[in-house]
């Protein structure tokens, strides 16, 4: 194709580059009042103590859906749900055909078939080291190492150039599973002419590499054989690796290996399906391996971040149906803590250590886990091999993305721009800049509902989190009059033997009493006027007493 006059290639991240997480990719061509797209990845992120009741986080489509009939195609780059778990939940607002290698599209049908898509999506399956044309967008898989079986790589071709796009990656000369990165296939874009390199950040503080996967396997099997009773593993399911060395290293113990969690099946059901596990023995049910000898069973969980519905979790609060463990036994943590974790693995740890378990985590033992993203190091060396002219950093917060882009810049990479969600950067033709800003945003995942990043509901819910509430009943007469004491009933808020809460409750019975009866003319009639005055009275009143300003919630009742 030769580029027409007025054609452009822009790229527009809407997740990932503000956070670890929730990649959402945009790469546009064509001319500005014309422009098709793909999409690179579509991903969630999860909540935490900043976000009750909310489990996934979704990036918010909204910019992109308004061109639904220009996306040519949803391009996923491995299995991740960063970068895959919201294809279930936002493909019907974008319906474009999917492009992913088996593992992938295993995964993805899953998804699909939960959320009753599946019959209506074209999913296409890529080869390791395919080629696909979408309209404009040429795209080669390269093959790369990470911590997921299928990870890829895209060299993305245009009339105005090649783009790389890493996706999540690493260099591992040993990877267990899966080929080695593929060297070869990224110095021949380098010398073919790399127009951008669009190219993930978690790790650029750390110096180094990230190490292999075959050193984390001697270090499992080394660990694993001198324990004695009964050993659960915990690590992140998708990690395949990492799962079969916990597996291999069991068997040659003498344990038989016990999955818990519903991930944990469903990755090992994947990774079946492309020819992997294929020599391992046989699992054993939760509900058979508790008449196994202590020192024949592995447990290997879902839970290492302390998530409170998953295995780990349930068998330190002691509530697993079919799983205990106690003195003697032990609990090994192979994976890294995401930052936002900390405080949830450590009651999950110190709750698993009340109970007698014997913890060995990646500080004590290191080895016992190895980062499946680029350190300094491998960054270095791929921009070694592609040389790309425009450095574009992603997959990651800002103060990664900014350390990213001055590296590069170290690196002698001739331009760069740091993204955030929402900047649209136009690659080519001329200098890399960015040209415009799209909406970009967060939906929760509340229940089975999809709100907005700052919906009400949720405000509400933090607001009673840190202030409490207090619900009050006023009944009124025909008349407007009270026809009995205003009744009022707090949530959240303490009390002390000098000041005990029923009477600060009677205290502020009073003041919704005096609230009311102040309102002249025909105001009690109005029950929004008198929900209005109850509440600014109490919430004055809630600060005197607790310095807070709980939520009041005021029921009028007419009689």
């Amino acid at each position: 194709m030769i580029p027409g006059p007025n054609d452009e290639l822009v790229f527009l991240p809407l997740g990932g580059s503000n956070e670890i997480g929730m990649n959402f990719n945009l790469y546009g061509y064509g001319p500005p009042d014309d422009r098709k797209w793909i999409v690179v990845d579509l991903g969630v992120t999860f909540g935490d103590l900043t976000t009750p009741g909310v489990e996934i986080i979704l990036p918010d489509p909204t910019f992109i859906e308004a061109y639904a009939e220009d996306i040519l195609g949803i391009v996923l780059t491995h299995a991740h749900e960063d970068h895959i778990g919201a294809v279930g939940w936002l493909w019907d607002r974008l319906r474009a055909p999917l492009y992913a290698t088996p593992f992938t599209a295993f995964l993805v049908r899953e998804k699909l078939r939960e959320a009753d898509l599946l019959s209506q999506v074209k999913i296409h399956e890529v080869p390791l080291g395919g080629t696909v044309q979408i309209g404009p967008f040429g795209i080669d898989l390269i093959t790369i190492t990470h911590s997921i079986p299928e990870p890829n790589g895209l060299a993305i071709r245009t009339p105005l150039g090649t783009v790389l796009h890493t996706g999540d990656w690493k260099i591992d000369p040993d990877p267990l599973l899966g080929g080695p990165t593929d060297v070869a296939a990224i110095r021949r874009l380098g010398d073919e002419g790399v127009l951008a390199m669009v190219c993930d950040s978690t790790n650029v503080f750390v110096d180094g590499f990230a190490g292999s996967e075959a050193d984390v396997r001697k270090a499992l099997f080394e660990l694993i054989g001198g324990l004695k009773g009964r050993v659960a593993v915990g690590c992140f399911a998708s990690n395949v690796a990492r799962m079969d060395s916990v597996i291999r290293a069991a068997q040659a113990n003498g344990r038989r290996v016990c999955l818990l969690g519903r991930s944990m099946h469903r990755m090992a059901a994947a990774a079946r399906s492309v020819g992997l596990f294929g020599d391992i023995e046989p699992f054993v049910a939760d509900t058979e391996a508790g008449s196994l000898p202590p020192d024949r069973v592995l447990y290997l969980c879902t839970g290492s971040q302390g998530e409170p519905r998953a295995a780990l979790a349930r068998i330190a609060e002691g509530t697993h149906p079919h799983v205990r463990l106690g003195q003697g036994d032990s609990c090994v943590f192979s994976s890294r803590v995401i930052p936002g974790n900390e405080i949830p693995i450590r009651n999950l740890q110190n709750k698993l250590a009340d109970r007698g378990v014997r913890l060995y985590t990646e500080r004590d033992h290191p080895g016992i886990h190895v980062s499946g993203h680029p350190c300094r190091g491998e960054l270095a060396q791929m921009y070694q091999w592609a040389r790309p002219r425009i450095a574009v950093p992603t997959h990651g917060e800002r103060r990664h993305i900014l350390e990213h882009l001055a590296f590069a810049r170290d690196l002698q990479v001739p331009e760069g721009v740091a993204p955030r969600n929402g900047d649209m950067i136009r690659l080519a033709p001329g200098r890399a800049e960015i040209i415009d800003e799209a909406p970009a945003g967060r939906l929760f995942v509340d229940g089975n509902v999809l709100t907005p990043e700052n919906d009400r509901p949720l405000r509400e819910r933090r607001h009673v989190a840190s202030n409490g509430a207090l619900m009050v009943t006023v009944v009124l007469d025909g008349k407007g009059r009270l026809a009995a004491s205003p009744q009022v009933r707090a949530l959240g808020l303490p009390g002390d033997a000098d000041y005990p809460l029923a009477e600060a409750l009677d205290d502020l019975a009073e003041d919704a009493r005096e609230a009311v009866e102040a309102l002249k003319g025909g105001a009690r009639d109005d029950d929004s006027a008198v929900q209005s005055a109850v509440a600014r009275s109490l919430k004055r009143a809630a600060q005197r007493v607790w310095e807070r300003r709980p939520a009041v919630e005021t029921m009028v009742v007419r009689v």
